[in-house]
């Protein structure tokens, strides 16, 4: 484990440092107050590999404005009567049919039960685990400056 002020490995100390809790090393815990040390468990904790599965995820189709003005039409209702039918604003089922608001999917799976049509596509993304070159970065310590007292 690196130290998040310096970057150096070796023993770790947490300590409470300007109001954050940081793992510090020896040399670095004199700027703040510590805690104590790290536990040996909290040093080897490392981050859970997700699986590469596909994300399936739904999307409102492209052409969910005529979708919903031509079946909204073909039942033979006004933008008023419908929106009273959802239980919307009227001006918001202007503005869908005119391609102006996109619905979020709470509201395009509303518009799909409400009129008995399809407006959601499944998209599935595949994930792909890139390789990485371990690099030190950057610690606080390289973003603090530390004055000195006369």
């Amino acid at each position: 484990m690196i130290c998040d002020m310096c970057g150096s490995s070796g023993s770790m100390l947490k300590a409470e440092v300007e109001g954050a809790i940081l793992t510090v090393c020896g040399k670095c815990s004199r700027f703040g107050t510590v805690l104590g040390p790290v536990r040996q468990h909290e040093e080897e904790k490392k981050p859970l590999k997700r699986a590469e599965e596909p994300e399936v995820m739904d999307l409102i189709v492209e052409d969910y404005a005529g979708r919903i003005k031509k079946k909204r039409e073909e039942l033979g209702l006004t933008q008023q009567e419908f929106a009273k039918r959802i239980n919307e604003k009227e001006s918001l089922v202007h503005k869908i049919e005119s391609g102006n608001f996109h619905p979020d999917i709470i509201l395009a799976k509303k518009l799909q039960k409400a009129l008995g049509i399809s407006l959601l596509e499944e998209y599935e993304e595949k994930h792909e685990k890139l390789g990485h070159a371990k690099s030190e970065g950057f610690t606080l310590g390289h973003f603090i400056k530390i004055r000195k007292k006369s």
